[in-house]
């Protein structure tokens, strides 16, 4: 399968990713945030879980607030 042929089949759900501001990078922190959010619920303080993130996925602690802080926000894009 090409590119081209794996973007044309995933249009869609790929134009609805962007106009919602999806970054096409944000897969690789998915189980960064899954990771601080896990530790948060343990009660573990948000810079503790942000910094224990960061050492796990091998990412800045900046990084990894700035991920943080776009995975929290909600979406505004509602698709019809």
């Amino acid at each position: 399968m090409t590119i081209f042929e794996i973007l044309k089949f995933n249009r869609e759900i790929i134009e609805r990713l962007h106009k919602a501001g999806v970054r096409h990078s944000d897969v690789r922190y998915i189980d960064l945030y899954s990771d601080y959010s896990t530790l948060v619920a343990q009660g573990a303080k948000a810079s503790y879980a942000a910094a224990e993130a960061a050492s796990r996925h091998g990412v800045s602690i900046r990084k990894t607030y700035d991920v943080i802080s776009r995975f929290k926000n909600d979406c505004t894009f509602c698709p019809g």
